[in-house]
């Protein structure tokens, strides 16, 4: 597992090459959860276009599939909206279909 004081010891610009290798696996994660959102939403009727994941809910997944801390998914995350990779409305996520996700 990747540890705070392992990333902390690495030069900027290593630290933000190894969070931005990170988009790839974290937004096919992410595909996941949407996709079973929408098959709920398809079920009763509704809107795909309005599946969103909460954030808790993308961290926890990131943790447990890939093994990483809670912190470095929360930089991965925090990341990823910086780059205009996913959109947040409060709490929840979807993937900006503008810039092109996975």
């Amino acid at each position: 597992m990747i540890t705070n004081k392992a990333i902390q010891k690495q030069p900027e610009h290593k630290y933000l090459q190894g969070v931005q290798s990170w988009y790839d696996p974290a937004l096919r994660t992410l595909n996941g959860l949407l996709d079973i959102r929408k098959a709920n939403l398809r079920k009763i009727n509704r809107d795909e276009a309005n599946a969103a994941v909460t954030r808790d809910e993308f961290m926890e997944m990131l943790i447990t599939q890939h093994r990483i801390s809670a912190w470095y998914a929360g930089e991965i995350i925090s990341s990823l909206l910086r780059a205009e990779k996913i959109l947040m409305f409060g709490r929840f996520i979807q993937i900006n279909k503008k810039v092109g996700g996975v």
